[in-house]
């Protein structure tokens, strides 16, 4: 249940406001002294307003209200004050109380603030529930981007995580094929067993036939002891095949069976070996156009493309470069003990400009350098070189264009705002922190006709 703590020297006064509350069923505690409200916020941890007024002995409500926020953020303050001591009141909104009513006040006049507070908090909690819910729907731990082609993939990774089908993800280097088959199986009935990457493109013909299926030990020059090989590593899990368009043909014999029947020898063993893994292969090649060119097993390619998702370039999504920057600038601040607030309109211009040969490892790479080599604290264009004239691709972005985009973006956070306010402007312009002028200016400027 949520508590009101009310703080006044004016003991009378206190419970007043107490018997006041409670006639309308909010729950509250009176203390006397600023001490022994501090003593009570930190000890209790149950309160989620404090009406504290502002002269009181030992500490006034100004030095109340920076140690409730000290304490804990999310308190709302509101401050009690005279006539005379109005322009205080004033300096403590500006220190982030919610709001303050001048004594004498008539009773409605208390109740009104404390009402218009827990609409507020039941707002916020909302919004974070809507922003947790949207994060878990969109993002699947680390993919970031909310880009049409995204959902489109977001949708896929929901309807086959649960099925037992092998899936083949293809796409440029740097688009995340791992992250999208680390997605699929941690949201897979798997998720509590292995996930074992293999990097086919990394290893010899022998060495990957051992690595994949084990060997006994003298089987071959350098085996000086049994291996079991990634296959039994990931039963019950999933295995993940990096560059899959790489793999040997003897190996791909081998790992047909395997999506056969289910089973393998190991290197110099001729005893099968059982075992229940979901295969996810990943490559940057045609694989149709190898299996023309004789490089790549047909039946093999037939098994394993029972689910194909093809991941999207960066340049085909550069809409998700505004949200993919914000998620590496949070990462490599942390990271590298950074205080980087954000990045500049014209260097943002930049990076909508390039062609991203490299994809997001490149964006990556990109922000993380800006990050440990930024200055100020917000990223220029001269913390980003990006050496455009080594690309073919050329898309201005900046100037108007980029206006475009961020107008978009604003646009739909006021109507998603004020869907969930149910059209309260005065409301939606709390949530936003501008004024309510402001608020109108703005949707008019976007022609958001249904709000006028």
């Amino acid at each position: 249940m949520k508590k009101i703590l009310i703080v006044d020297d004016d003991i009378a006064m206190g419970e007043m406001c107490k018997e006041l509350l409670k006639s309308r069923g909010y729950v509250s505690d009176v203390v006397a002294s600023s001490k022994e409200a501090i003593e009570k916020i930190s000890m209790d941890g149950i309160y989620t307003i404090v009406l504290t007024d502002l002269v009181m002995p030992e500490m006034d409500g100004i030095e109340v209200l920076k140690k409730v926020k000290q304490q804990n953020p999310h308190i709302d303050v509101v401050v009690m004050t005279s006539y005379g001591t109005v322009t205080n009141a004033v300096e403590a909104m500006k220190l982030g109380a919610s709001d303050y009513i001048t004594k004498p006040f008539k009773r409605d006049e208390l109740i009104i603030i404390i009402e218009k507070i827990l609409q507020m908090q039941r707002l916020e909690g909302e919004v974070d529930r809507l922003r947790s819910e949207l994060g878990e729907k969109y993002t699947f731990g680390n993919i970031v981007g909310e880009s049409v082609k995204m959902r489109k993939i977001y949708e896929i990774i929901s309807n086959v995580s649960n099925t037992e089908a092998n899936i083949l993800i293809q796409g440029e280097t740097g688009t995340g094929k791992e992250l999208v088959a680390r997605a699929i199986h941690y949201n897979s009935t798997r998720k509590n067993y292995p996930f074992v990457k293999v990097d086919c493109a990394a290893l010899s013909e022998t060495l990957l036939e051992s690595e994949l299926f084990g060997h006994e030990k003298g089987s071959f020059t350098g085996a000086t002891k049994d291996r079991i090989g990634r296959f039994r590593t990931a039963d019950r899990g999933t295995i993940f095949l990096d560059e899959i368009g790489n793999i040997p043909m003897t190996v791909q014999a081998k790992l047909l069976r395997v999506l056969q029947d289910s089973e393998f020898e190991a290197v110099g063993s001729d005893q099968p070996v059982k075992v229940d893994v979901r295969i996810v292969a990943a490559t940057n090649a045609d694989l149709e156009d190898r299996v023309e060119k004789g490089l790549f097993r047909r039946d093999l390619f037939y098994r394993l493309n029972v689910i194909r998702i093809f991941l999207p370039s960066l340049r085909e999504r550069m809409d998700d470069i505004p949200m993919l920057v914000s998620h590496f600038l949070s990462i490599h601040n942390t990271k590298n003990r950074k205080t980087v607030e954000g990045i500049s309109r014209e260097a943002l211009g930049k990076l909508m400009s390039y062609a991203w040969p490299g994809n997001i490892r490149e964006l990556e790479n990109v922000i993380e350098r800006a990050v440990i080599l930024c200055k100020g604290k917000m990223i220029e264009p001269v913390d980003i070189p990006l050496y455009q004239e080594k690309t073919s691709f050329k898309q201005d972005l900046s100037g108007k264009s980029l206006q475009i985009l961020m107008d978009q973006v604003e646009r739909q956070i006021i109507v998603n705002t004020m869907e969930l306010v149910e059209a309260d402007k005065e409301q939606a312009a709390k949530i936003l922190q501008i004024s309510r002028a402001s608020l109108y200016n703005k949707i008019k400027k976007h022609k958001i006709t249904e709000l006028l």
